[in-house]
């Protein structure tokens, strides 16, 4: 990768993550962050699981430090945006697989591990395992569904691939 692509892709990434905490506190009910959702996927889906994964961990501790918002926003992001780079790749660029993907690892396994560190970092009592799933379910279908029909608008006009190309991401 030349040191034009790998600019564009830091450039690209840092806005990503501007965005992210900027748009967090829209429509942010306690537990449940579709927005964040929104950037997950569009992270997958145009730069990879690592970044993506980057980018949500960079988001949340931003968030965490400023805003004040408790280590939800980094068990609810990572996950999921690790698992859908990888359901997109995997699939070989299908835009349902990095929904998907997001739903899977913070609906299901990012709201399992968020009990044990609210419990043990944050001193809530009485939760259970399966507390936070519901809300982080919700979050992810309603950002899911937004980044589904944006990725999906942006690949029907040819958009998602050019942008993908200038990115250096793998197209399909």
């Amino acid at each position: 990768m030349d040191y034009h692509t790998r600019l564009v892709r830091m450039v690209f990434m840092a806005m990503m993550i501007g965005l992210g905490v900027v748009i967090s506190p829209i429509l942010r009910i306690e537990g449940m962050c579709p927005m964040a959702h929104l950037i997950n996927i569009v992270c997958a889906v145009m730069l990879g699981p690592l970044e993506a994964f980057s980018c949500a961990t960079l988001i949340g501790i931003i968030r965490m430090a400023i805003m004040g918002i408790p280590p939800l926003a980094l068990t609810g992001a990572v996950f999921g945006a690790t698992l859908s780079g990888i359901f997109y790749r995997a699939s070989k660029g299908k835009l349902i697989c990095a929904v998907i993907g997001e739903v899977i690892g913070t609906g299901i396994i990012g709201a399992m591990v968020s009990y044990p560190v609210m419990e043990l970092f944050w001193g809530r009592t009485g939760l259970s395992w399966m507390f936070y799933v519901p809300s982080f379910i919700a979050g992810t279908l309603i950002g899911g569904t937004i980044a589904f029909i944006f990725l999906t608008a942006l690949n029907h006009n040819g958009t998602l691939k050019m942008i993908q190309e200038k990115l250096g991401a793998k197209t399909y």
